[in-house]
């Protein structure tokens, strides 16, 4: 079994219209979702293999707010997250090193709300709620059983958990 999470990056401001979108930090409330969602990693024991990561500024201070709460896994900035389609996500997985039980996607919508529900399998509550609205500091946890990340696939998953910044304040 191979696990999957996904995590969307927090709300980021639009203040500055001189940034690129690339460069556009986290806001205020962007900055307490994040840490919000860093308490309830460590809470569940959720702990990646490897945690990929979009060189957005934004990514990254999301990264920087959850990371005390993984243990030290290895990081890779994945440029090809920015701006991907969930195809391209899929494919980005498919390459994890065999090592590695589980992933921490960090990313943008909609490539990465479009992958959950791709990979998840089964209709339930968390999927339903997932396809009405994939919010920033959202977090999906998939279960797929499957040998090797290389089999990773459509309806692959169980999507096993759903939780929103919302759900922990």
């Amino acid at each position: 079994m191979k696990l999957v999470y996904l995590l969307r990056h927090a709300k980021s401001g639009r203040d500055d219209p001189s940034l690129d979108d690339i460069d556009r930090p986290l806001d205020t409330r962007g900055r307490q979702a994040a840490a919000l969602m860093g308490e309830f990693i460590a809470r569940n024991g959720i702990r990646p293999g490897l945690i990929l990561c979009s060189p957005a500024l934004r990514t990254r201070q999301t990264l920087d707010r959850v990371k005390s709460s993984l243990n030290g896994a290895p990081v890779a900035i994945e440029p090809r997250i920015y701006e991907a389609s969930a195809r391209t996500l899929l494919n980005i997985l498919r390459q994890t090193p065999p090592d590695h039980e589980s992933v921490l996607m960090i990313g943008h919508n909609p490539g990465v709300e479009r992958l959950a529900a791709t990979l998840a399998g089964a209709p339930s509550p968390e999927l339903a709620l997932l396809r009405e609205k994939y919010p920033t500091g959202a977090l999906a946890v998939l279960e797929a059983h499957i040998e090797s990340w290389t089999d990773l696939d459509d309806g692959c998953a169980r999507l096993t958990g759903f939780i929103r910044p919302r759900d922990l304040e």
